[in-house]
């Protein structure tokens, strides 16, 4: 049925994922992005559009599908005093690794 079909292809999705992954850490030791495209919202805060309210973690999907470890840091305010957030993304069993470049980081 319909499950099968949407299983197979997320497997698919999943293992070209765990392969750009695998070219990308092949030519660096972690990957330094932005956790989220918007600062954070205001505590309490709740977006009506549940499309933005998916894309706020969009950039954190990839390494959750992968399996590869990722944290984040605080790096900085907007002008509203709103933290913003780096991701740290590092290839499989890369945890300590990961740990050491973000306290390097703080």
């Amino acid at each position: 049925g319909y499950y099968d079909a949407y299983y197979k292809k997320a497997q698919q999705v999943r293992r070209l994922i765990c392969r750009d992954y695998e070219t990308a850490f092949a030519a660096c030791d972690v990957i330094l992005g932005p956790t989220s495209p918007t600062t954070a919202f205001k505590l309490g805060e709740k977006l009506s559009d549940p499309l933005q309210m998916y894309l706020s973690d969009i950039f954190t999907i990839a390494s959750n599908l992968a399996g590869t470890p990722s944290l984040s840091l605080p790096a900085g305010r907007d002008e509203q005093g709103l933290p913003i957030g780096m991701q740290l993304q590092g290839p499989m069993f890369s945890d300590a690794r990961l740990l050491a470049v973000a306290q390097a980081l703080a």
